[in-house]
């Protein structure tokens, strides 16, 4: 029986802005399991993003538990946190979030660098860059490459590290129709190759639509009406 890789059970998340309290998750329960793909959508304020930074290991909840691969998260202190996030989950951005100065490879290093990697590094994130059909562009910077290819760059940066979970924050949100399925073809057979755990959010019909499972947020919780 598959094992789920993320367990999240009555998360949640407050916010005060002055004297205002936010309640951006009430409460919210789910799971993935190893080797899904699932698309998180929900509609603005719904609570989605905020869900995206605990899942990713970016903030922590105000109260709940979250266990990744196993590992009791929600209670780590900011240091360990970051490790954890460092050691488990791959992250692939709308905006690319590359740097601009430093070729493919440099790029894909960098969580190798963040984990103390002392060698092998580049062997590594040219094999990463090998995976995702940018062999050819190994030592091109940013602005020598299309959209397209720089959110491959972006996907071989999420995987170099062999992580637990892949969370793509709409992932074709910059990119033309066309590139965008590129994109979403590329990371489904990535799940079908290697049996990686794709989290997407996104607000498009279409990329839910190839996901295995989709997860509808409408006001800080799970919106059973719609699964």
């Amino acid at each position: 029986m598959t094992e789920p890789v993320i367990l999240v059970e009555n998360i949640v998340k407050t916010y005060f802005m002055g004297d205002i309290q936010v309640n951006a998750l009430r409460g919210l329960t789910m799971t993935v399991n190893q080797g899904e793909v699932i698309a998180i959508m929900g509609p603005s304020g719904s609570g989605k993003s905020t869900l995206m930074n605990i899942l990713g290991c970016l903030d922590r909840p105000t109260s709940g538990t979250y266990l990744l691969d196993k590992e009791l998260v929600s209670d780590l202190s900011d240091d360990n946190l970051a490790l954890i996030r460092n050691k488990k989950v791959g992250f692939i951005f709308q905006s690319f979030n590359l740097l601009p100065r430093a070729t493919a490879a440099k790029n894909v290093e960098l969580p190798l660098r963040y984990a103390g990697m002392k060698t092998g590094r580049k062997e590594k994130a040219i094999q990463s860059l090998i995976s995702v059909g940018l062999e050819d562009r190994i030592d091109h910077r940013p602005f020598e490459l299309s959209g397209g290819q720089q959110q491959r760059v972006a996907i071989a940066r999420a995987l170099v590290n062999d992580p637990a979970i892949i969370m793509a924050d709409e992932p074709t949100g910059n990119l033309d129709s066309k590139v965008g399925q590129e994109i979403i073809d590329l990371l489904m057979n990535l799940n079908k190759r290697n049996g990686t755990t794709i989290v997407i959010v996104t607000h498009d019909p279409k990329v839910a639509a190839q996901c295995q499972r989709t997860v509808h947020i409408r006001d800080g919780v799970v919106n059973e009406d719609l699964l």
